[in-house]
């Protein structure tokens, strides 16, 4: 399997064979409890929950962002008390516009995994489908086969990411374009929900994720997602495009969606907006 996204109807189709692992990573940033509670009232036949919150995020410790990557070895040896090995087809996905499992997708790419692929429309294109449906939680079952086949870590991650010292670095010799996922509103500094500094990182341009979708929460065509990413990079995109959202979650689904587009290469800043503003020596800039 080494397509970026997979239709309803072709997973349908995998599950029937043996080697693919799901994981449903359905959540809210407003209720973090709220994911688990949906995936317990019926997710896809055997699929694994994963919490953005207590999984895949490394501790907080209040200035490395709401988020924190985790340690690559921390992550793999995760992965692997789910099941993962080398030979895994994954498929990811939440409960609709793909904003958590293209983040669980990066994370996967970040460790060396190729074979991963998003639900195009997730939960609700599942439901659409008339899928089936399974109840309750669920827990990895791992053999001692698998466990000796388990994720080896390659030397160097094969998604690439930058931290705050880079960004900053940046800012008084450019490399890189810094692109941020965020609500216009949010970016501009109009409106923060979430952080307690407004704004964005002074010459960064502003993709919202949502641009990626249609209203039924599936990606739109590569030519179109391609010609839409060129006309706001232009020339940008020779010399390197860095994504950032409120805490690299969003981020990843630009990242996603320029891949899909064939425009690949881009780097993730994990941190993002919301270890940038936890500083306050770090510069903010305001407006569109």
């Amino acid at each position: 399997m080494t397509d970026l996204l997979i239709q309803a109807e072709a997973l349908r189709d995998r599950l029937s064979r043996p080697g693919c692992l799901v994981f449903d990573v359905r959540h809210d940033l407003a209720d973090h409890q709220a994911g688990r509670r949906a995936y317990e009232a019926g997710h896809i036949p055997g699929a694994l929950y994963l919490d953005h919150e207590a999984q895949l995020s490394a501790p907080r410790t209040g200035r490395n962002g709401r988020h924190p990557l985790p340690d690559r070895a921390d992550f793999a040896a995760l992965m692997r008390t789910q099941g993962l090995t080398a030979r895994s087809d994954v498929v990811v996905y939440d409960a609709g516009n793909s904003m958590f499992a293209a983040h669980l997708w990066w994370m996967l790419r970040w460790l060396g995994h190729e074979s991963v692929a998003v639900l195009d429309g997730g939960w609700a294109a599942w439901q659409a489908l008339g899928g089936a449906v399974e109840t309750g939680p669920r827990t990895a079952s791992v053999s001692e086969a698998q466990a000796l086949q388990g994720l080896v870590l390659t030397g160097q991650p094969s998604m690439p990411a930058v931290d705050a010292r880079a960004v900053l670095a940046n800012l008084d010799e450019p490399r890189f374009t810094v692109l941020d996922a965020r609500a216009p509103e949010r970016f501009s500094g109009e409106v923060e929900p979430m952080d307690p500094v407004g704004g964005h990182i002074p010459g960064a341009l502003n993709r919202p994720f949502s641009q990626n979708v249609e209203a039924d929460g599936r990606f739109k065509s590569p030519a179109r997602l391609r010609q839409e990413f060129e006309s706001l990079l232009g020339s940008r995109l020779d010399r390197g495009i860095v994504h950032q959202c409120g805490s690299g979650i969003t981020a990843c689904h630009n990242v996603f969606a320029m891949e899909l587009a064939g425009l690949r290469g881009s780097a993730l800043y994990p941190g993002s907006w919301s270890e940038w503003c936890s500083d306050p020596e770090r510069p903010v800039a305001r407006g569109r």
